[in-house]
């Protein structure tokens, strides 16, 4: 990884635990900024993926799987936009379902990697976190002042995730 790329990754994890500590402030009034983030994420996410695929992976092995990841996230972000005067607890099955998808997704992800032997225990621990997320929503399905609570932990996990891999040392040795 380049030291620009580090440098960004780092900041990205600063700006995304500074985002959690603002919705972790806000308590029950986050219910609009949750909203309004997690439809944001998803359409940058899309729309990454859909960039992507015109610009590389259409011509790679599975390029189709990255543009129909690209439809998905923007069909989910298009969807999550228009979620603002439906109750909180059809937000927090929004966010349960995505937490859960992450984590299953992840864990399966580290087991493969550790029948394979490679470095599995920040994946695990990460899709871990999501899949604990995942039951915390569950929990709280009848109590949604806490969503805003749960989305902000779910952020200051990932920015913590990011700063570690920025500072985390690579194995492949690169020639500046």
């Amino acid at each position: 990884m380049s030291r620009m790329k580090r440098v960004r990754i780092f900041l990205g994890g600063l700006l995304t635990i500074l985002y959690a500590a603002i919705l972790f402030a806000a308590g029950e009034e986050g219910y609009p900024v949750v909203v309004t983030l997690i439809s944001l994420s998803m359409l940058v996410r899309g729309a990454n993926y859909l960039i992507y695929y015109l610009r590389m992976a259409r011509h790679m092995v599975g390029g189709k799987s990255i543009l129909f990841n690209g439809i998905i996230a923007l069909d989910l972000g298009l969807f999550a936009s228009t979620l603002t005067d439906v109750p909180p607890a059809c937000i927090m099955l929004y966010l349960m379902a995505t937490h859960l998808y992450s984590g299953v997704v992840d864990v399966m992800h580290a087991l493969e990697s550790k029948r394979l032997g490679s470095h599995w225990r920040l994946s695990f621990a990460y899709g871990a976190a999501n899949v604990l997320l995942a039951a915390l929503c569950a929990v709280s399905l009848n109590a949604p002042e806490r969503l805003a609570m749960i989305y902000a932990a779910g952020l200051f996990y990932t920015g913590c995730l990011r700063i570690a891999s920025a500072v985390r040392r690579s194995a492949i040795a690169y020639i500046p």
